[in-house]
């Protein structure tokens, strides 16, 4: 029998024990929740290009619509790999490897869990990465 946690009005407190059962659920939720928001965008944008008559009789017209379309398109790529993530996330709750720094193992904060679900990385591990990334980039 799977047990309901209620999670109404409930944020994850740094007082809890780590990635408790109830701040996985929290989690799950969390990125169920974005996941679907994001298909849902993403249909609605689908929806609205297929109505699109793409025939315009003015080239300015047919051209801004080639760019719109284009955007659209690129961030339609953007949230297919941010859903890859969002599974992935979800995949490491399920393993019991959520929020743990890839890096170094430790805990990843709930702040930033919250304000970044998909993390990986703690914010330490995030930094240096980054500060690698500028001292080695093809500038």
């Amino acid at each position: 029998m799977v047990k309901s946690i209620e999670l109404q009005g409930y944020r994850p407190q740094e007082t809890e024990p780590f990635m408790n059962e109830r701040q996985r659920e929290y989690f799950r939720r969390k990125l169920a929740q974005w996941k679907l928001d994001i298909l849902r965008e993403s249909q609605e944008t689908l929806s609205a290009l297929q109505s699109e008559n793409p025939n315009h009789p003015d080239l300015a017209d047919r051209a801004s619509s080639e760019a719109d379309r284009a955007i659209e398109l690129r961030a339609r790529d953007r949230q297919r790999k941010l859903i890859a993530k969002i599974d992935a996330a979800i995949s490491r709750i399920e393993d019991g490897t959520y929020g743990y720094c890839e890096e170094t193992g430790e805990p990843i904060s709930l702040r930033r869990l919250e304000a970044r679900p998909i993390a990986t990385l703690s914010i330490e591990a995030q930094e240096r990465h980054e500060r690698n990334e500028r001292v080695y980039r093809d500038d």
